[in-house]
């Protein structure tokens, strides 16, 4: 008996941010603060597949259960340095032409505030699926005009991005952000 694919058909985004004295704690409730502790996580690689349709979060809750497998791209961040910024963010990029495959990107710093990090999320998985659509832009240019190029060459039609920062709050206190797409096959 041949086993199927297993390909997801949707996605959602969401993030988190959690604190506690412990570093996996604090890693636990960025999770239940995202809504997805309650799942078995797997990491997955950045490709959307052909067709997956990204749905809003609580629509892809609705289809999980408690305990089950579910694959994600997760990005998170920890540090429990005072007055320190951290972010996580998942980038997406999708094409015009639904049959090819899309992108996401993971992607954590200190010291950029959600819009620049979301941003330099975004960017990269336009730029991981703009180079394998051949469109030309020059690498150089600042995001907005790279999407501009993108957009206007009519192979990429969506991107976006969900990040989450924080500031931690106390020395010795573990603070975890997170973001992730998560599949639903």
């Amino acid at each position: 008996m041949e086993i199927p694919p297993l390909v997801p058909k949707k996605f959602f985004l969401t993030r988190g941010v959690g604190e506690h004295r412990d570093k996996l704690q604090s890693f636990e409730l960025a999770l239940r603060d995202a809504g997805i502790a309650e799942f078995n996580l797997v990491r997955v690689s950045s490709i959307i597949p052909p067709n997956c349709e990204l749905i809003p979060k609580e629509e892809g809750l609705k289809l999980l259960k408690p305990g089950q497998i579910v694959f994600c791209v997760l990005s998170y961040n920890a540090s429990n340095e005072k007055n320190r910024l951290i972010s996580a963010s998942i980038g997406c990029a999708l094409p015009k032409d639904r049959s090819m495959y899309g992108y996401l990107s993971e992607f954590h710093a200190f010291g950029l505030d959600e819009k620049e990090a979301g941003e330099y999320a975004e960017d990269l998985a336009a730029t991981m699926l703009a180079t394998r659509l051949g469109i030309k832009f020059d690498p150089a240019k600042n995001w907005d005009e790279k999407k501009q190029a993108y957009l206007m060459s009519g192979k990429i039609i969506y991107t976006t991005n969900i990040t989450q920062t924080a500031v931690v709050r106390e020395n010795g206190i573990w603070t975890t952000v997170i973001a992730a797409a998560v599949f639903i096959i």
